[in-house]
């Protein structure tokens, strides 16, 4: 960590991928404040194509997206070399207990249920990277 006018800065990725701008907005600024540099992406085909090009540390994902859901990002991060470790945190609304259950067998290390806020968002990604 480097100080920057007072504030440590991280130099820890993190990609936030939701089809919800609003939602995209809220964990970008929340992490941007514990200084994590923040990516994002529409949907699951969308973060494909970015992370070919760019390494990430921690990915946060919805579940439901159009074009490549989270189920089948993550399946898909999961078999690609560079991410079969990263972090994945599951931040969805679909509260039952069967897609709990679903995102975490698929391959997320967390899951959050829509509301939050952001003290939790930044508490569950210290938990991974700090």
């Amino acid at each position: 960590m480097l100080p920057t006018n007072g504030k440590a800065v991280m130099s820890k990725k993190v990609m936030v991928v939701d089809d919800s701008g609003p939602i995209r907005k809220f964990v970008m600024f929340a992490l941007r404040a514990q200084g994590y540099a923040v990516f994002t992406a529409l949907d699951g085909q969308d973060a494909l194509e970015q992370l070919a090009r760019t390494q990430v540390d921690l990915i946060i994902t919805d579940l439901t997206m159009p074009k490549l859901d989270g189920i089948g990002l993550i399946k898909a991060l999961r078999q690609i070399a560079e991410y079969a470790e990263v972090p994945i945190i599951v931040l969805s609304a679909l509260q039952d207990e069967c897609y709990i259950t679903e995102g975490l067998s698929s391959g997320a290390d967390a899951y959050l249920t829509k509301p939050f806020d952001s003290r939790r968002i930044q508490y569950e990604v210290s938990k991974f990277l700090n």
